[in-house]
């Protein structure tokens, strides 16, 4: 198993982007100033876009993980790798529906929740998103601390 940065075509892994995104015009808000890990063994497991928001602040835009591989610790892989890549991170953030297994998904990584950013979804998104049966509205985001020792 092995994780690698995505240096150039970015969005060659689109159709995985597109899961954690659903929409393309989002995903080219994040992409060219992010950086796109791709977790894999023989085949594409998932996938992580970073972005550094200030001098010891990271952000992960999209994580996702195939929908065959999911619920096997993947994305806690994923996590944990971006938490140890980056030396100078101190906060984490990821941003994320209020989708009840999500959010479980997040604080389980060890995430807490930070803020909300209200009507995220319905003012920038062209249809809406649903997740679970549910509609999202609302952009939750959620932090970690990261302690070095």
């Amino acid at each position: 198993m092995e994780i690698f940065e995505v240096l150039d075509n970015k969005k060659k892994y689109l159709d995985l982007l597109l899961e954690a995104d659903e929409e393309e015009s989002m995903v080219d808000k994040y992409i060219e100033r992010g950086r796109v890990f791709v977790l894999c063994d023989e085949e594409i497991i998932g996938q992580a876009v970073v972005t550094k928001e200030s001098q010891d602040v990271y952000e992960i835009k999209n994580i996702a993980v195939y929908e065959k591989f999911r619920k096997k610790g993947y994305g806690k892989i994923i996590i944990n790798y971006i938490e140890n890549l980056f030396d100078d991170c101190k906060t984490l953030y990821v941003g994320t529906g209020d989708s009840p297994s999500t959010i479980n998904f997040y604080e389980k990584c060890g995430f807490e929740k930070s803020h909300v950013i209200k009507n995220f979804f319905t003012d920038n998104y062209s249809k809406p998103i649903i997740e679970n049966g549910k509609v999202l509205k609302d952009m939750i985001y959620l932090k970690k601390e990261i302690k070095r020792p």
